[in-house]
């Protein structure tokens, strides 16, 4: 009996005192600008939720768009679930920086914003055939081709594409007589010849020397006309 009352006596006495403090510790607070670091007594470990509103009131700032970073890491207020909150162990001494993220633009500029890159974005007309619709968008919206891509695919006619198709197909064959070269350089005068253009009637080349009677454009200067302008006293 008496060493059950004893024993109770000390249960007593174990349950009246008071439970151990949370250890404090002292942090350096620095805050991306001009502010000068400043310390702040924190219990040692806190969850970043906390954490964040004592710094906002501490230093007075918006906790909603606080970044607090510590040891070189971002602290989150939850963990990868969302719903556990995210606790810290502080150390005496530790640097925290503190950032003050800056305000998203208002709701109507962001959505001017986006119909803005809609507009710089490439698009087909309307009156499209429905088949380079569906190769439109299957480059576009499935193999993410840039829009510089897609506008020199689609900016070429059927006609082109034939030709370079059946150039591709060729070159093997000439690689294979050792007429690369030749076969490269017939190309090129190919092409300067095909885009030569047409000349209306009564239009005057830039070259007198391809105009009926060799005929010059007003202002053409050339040793002819000095020699002409001297003899004559106008130079």
């Amino acid at each position: 009996m008496g060493g059950a009352a004893a024993a109770a006596d000390d249960d007593d006495a174990g349950a009246g005192e008071p439970s151990p403090t949370p250890m404090v510790v002292e942090v350096v607070l620095r805050t991306i600008g001009p502010a000068r670091p400043t310390t702040l007594r924190l219990p040692s470990l806190i969850s970043v939720r906390d954490l964040r509103r004592m710094v906002a009131a501490e230093r007075g700032l918006p906790g909603e768009r606080l970044k607090l970073v510590l040891r070189g890491k971002t602290l989150l207020d939850r963990k990868g679930d969302g719903i556990e909150d995210v606790v810290v162990r502080l150390d005496d001494g530790d640097c925290l920086m503190v950032a003050v993220m800056p305000k998203p633009p208002a709701k109507h500029l962001q959505e001017d914003d986006d119909d803005d890159d809609e507009e710089l974005k490439f698009q087909i007309p309307q009156t499209t055939n429905w088949w380079k619709r569906k190769i439109f968008l299957f480059l576009r919206e499935k193999l993410r081709l840039p829009d510089i891509l897609l506008m020199a695919i689609f900016s070429i006619s059927l006609k082109v594409w034939a030709c370079i198709i059946l150039w591709f197909s060729l070159a093997p064959v000439a690689h294979r007589w050792d007429l690369g070269p030749i076969y490269i350089l017939g190309t090129g005068f190919l092409v300067i010849l095909l885009n030569l253009g047409k000349r209306q009637h009564g239009d005057l080349s830039a070259y007198s020397i391809f105009n009926e009677g060799f005929r010059e454009l007003p202002g053409t200067l050339n040793a002819e006309r000095i020699d002409r302008d001297i003899r004559a006293g106008q130079f």
